[in-house]
C-alpha cells in the first residue's frame, strides 16, 4: 500500500511521529514541552546563573537528553561553554562543548538564505514556480511557489514516514536516496491544503529548493554554503555531509536513541508503533541504541549540516545582524506565517519563537540521536545553542521537562534577563 493510499486514520499516525521528529525534536521553549509550566522564582545573570545552567544541563543529561551542550553568547566576548552527558556515555566519548554536531534542520536556514542571495541577484524570484525550475518532478508544481516552499505553505506532505523511506531514516535499510526521488514518494498533505493556504512544516519543501538551487548557480549545494557561507564566515568546522562517515580529524558527537519497545511506550498515545520498530544500532545502557552510524545525507538541504555550537551561532548572528542578506532579503525571511507548534511563527526558513523572556530567531533541528535549538535575539547580537544527543528520547515526559528548563534558562540567560528557577534561591 502507498504512501498515498494508506487510510487516513493511519495517515494522522504516521504524520503525528513525522511532527515529532521534523518540528518538535527541539522546540522545547513552547510545545514540546510535555505540559511543563514555568518554573518559579528567578535567577540573575552572573557567575551563579553560569553554575545554575551547568546543574540544569547536567540534570537534562542524566534525565534522558544524554549528552548536553550548551553555548550562550550575550555578545561580551565571554562565551558560557557548558558540556554535560549521562556516565555512561563516556564510555564512547567525553563530550566537549566544541564537539561537531548533526543540526538537522537548522540546515534550511542555510538553504533559505543561498535562495534569497539568488533572489538578490535576480536569479530567483520568490513568486517564481516549482513548474517553472522543476519541470515534471513535483505534482501541482505549477500553483507552487519558491515563497510557498520557504515557508511550508506548498501543500506538499512529508516523505518521512511513508512506506519506502521508514527503513531508511530508521537505519534498518542502508540505501542512498536523491532529492528527485524522495520528491517522488512525497504525499500530499493530510488534510489536503491548496498551496498558500495552511503552514504544515515539510522536508520535501527544502529537497526541491536545493535542486532549485543547483539549477539557477550551475553549482553544487556543497559548494555553495562553502562559498557563500562557511568559507566567508571561517566556520571551519562545519560541512554538509554525503554520508555516516565521521572520521573528520575532530570530535563528533555520539548520537542514541531508545530501543523499539522503549520507543514505542514513549510515543504511546501520539503514535501507536507496531511492535519491533525502532533504530538500528548497538544496543547502550537504559534500553538505547547508538544511531551514529545512521546515514544523515538523504536530508540533503532538508538537514544535512554538521556543525559546532559555536560555528553555528557565527552564521545565525551574521544572518540577523544583516551581514549575508540585504535588508529587503532579512525583512522578508523575517515575515511569517502563524506556526504555533514552532511556538511562534516560521518564515522563509526562519523560527521566530515567543519565549517567556522574549522573542528569538533561528531554528530547531532533529535527526536520529541529535537535537538542537539554535537562536538570536533580533539584532544578532546575543545568541544561543542548546544540543541533545537524543531526539525521541527527550519526548519522555520528564526528559521533556528537564530539557524545557534548561533551553528556557539558557534563552534567558543570552537575552540578559533572569533565569527561570525551581525555587528563589535558584
Amino acid at each position: 500500500m502507498s504512501a498515498h493510499t494508506l487510510p487516513r486514520r493511519h495517515r494522522i499516525r504516521r504524520g503525528a511521529l513525522a511532527i515529532a521528529l521534523a518540528t518538535c525534536v527541539g522546540a522545547t521553549l513552547v510545545s514540546c514541552s510535555d505540559g511543563a509550566e514555568p518554573a518559579a522564582g528567578q535567577s540573575a545573570p552572573g557567575p551563579a546563573a553560569d553554575a545554575r545552567l551547568a546543574r540544569l544541563a547536567q540534570k537534562a543529561a542524566d534525565t534522558g537528553s544524554l549528552g548536553v551542550i550548551v553555548r550562550v553568547d550575550s555578545g561580551d566576548g565571554k562565551p558560557v561553554e557548558i558540556a554535560e552527558q549521562a556516565a555512561w556515555t563516556k564510555d564512547d566519548h567525553t563530550l566537549a562543548a566544541g564537539d561537531q554536531f548533526r543540526v538537522g534542520s537548522n540546515t534550511k536556514t542555510v538553504t533559505a538564505t543561498l535562495v534569497l542571495q539568488q533572489v538578490t541577484e535576480n536569479r530567483i524570484s520568490l513568486a517564481d514556480t516549482v513548474e517553472e525550475w522543476l519541470p515534471g518532478l513535483v505534482e501541482g508544481g505549477e500553483d507552487i511557489t519558491v515563497r510557498m516552499l520557504l515557508n511550508h505553505t506548498s501543500g506538499l506532505g512529508d516523505f518521512l514516514l511513508t512506506p519506502e523511506f521508514l527503513p531508511s531514516l530508521t537505519g534498518q535499510e542502508k540505501r542512498t536516496w536523491t532529492p528527485e526521488e524522495l520528491l517522488a514518494i512525497t504525499p500530499e498533505q493530510d488534510p489536503p491544503a491548496e498551496p498558500g493556504e495552511t503552514y504544515a512544516y515539510s522536508n520535501a519543501n527544502y529537497e526541491a529548493l536545493g535542486l532549485i538551487l543547483e539549477k539557477a548557480t550551475g553549482s553544487s549545494l556543497a559548494e555553495l554554503i562553502r562559498k557563500k557561507i562557511t568559507g566567508p564566515l571561517k566556520m571551519r568546522d562545519s560541512y554538509l555531509a554525503t554520508d555516516a562517515d565521521r572520521d573528520t580529524g575532530r570530535q563528533h558527537v555520539t548520537g542514541y536513541e531508545p530501543n523499539a519497545g522503549r520507543l514505542k511506550k514513549i510515543l504511546s498515545g501520539t503514535v501507536d508503533l507496531p511492535a519491533g520498530v525502532g533504530f538500528a544500532g548497538p544496543e547502550r545502557p537504559g534500553d538505547n541504541v547508538d544511531t551514529s552510524a545512521i546515514d544523515p545525507s538523504w536530508s540533503w538541504a532538508a538537514g544535512g549540516m554538521v556543525s559546532t555550537a559555536a560555528d553555528w551561532q557565527t552564521f545565525l548572528t551574521a544572518l540577523n545582524s544583516g551581514e549575508l542578506l540585504a535588508e529587503a532579503q532579512l525583512r522578508q525571511m523575517r515575515t511569517t506565517v502563524d506556526a504555533p507548534e514552532e511556538g511562534g511563527g516560521y518564515g522563509l526558513g526562519l523560527i521566530r519563537a515567543d519565549t517567556t523572556c522574549g522573542t528569538v530567531w533561528g531554528h530547531t533541528g532533529g535527526l536520529p540521536g541529535y537535537s538542537s535549538e539554535i537562536y538570536t535575539d533580533a539584532t544578532g547580537t546575543r545568541s544561543v545553542a542548546v544540543f541533545s544527543s537524543t531526539n525521541f528520547g527527550i519526548k519522555d515526559k520528564a526528559a521533556a521537562t528537564a530539557n524545557k528548563a534548561l533551553v528556557e534558562a539558557a534563552t534567558c540567560q543570552m537575552l540578559g534577563k533572569p533565569q527561570p528557577s525551581d525555587s528563589p534561591a535558584g
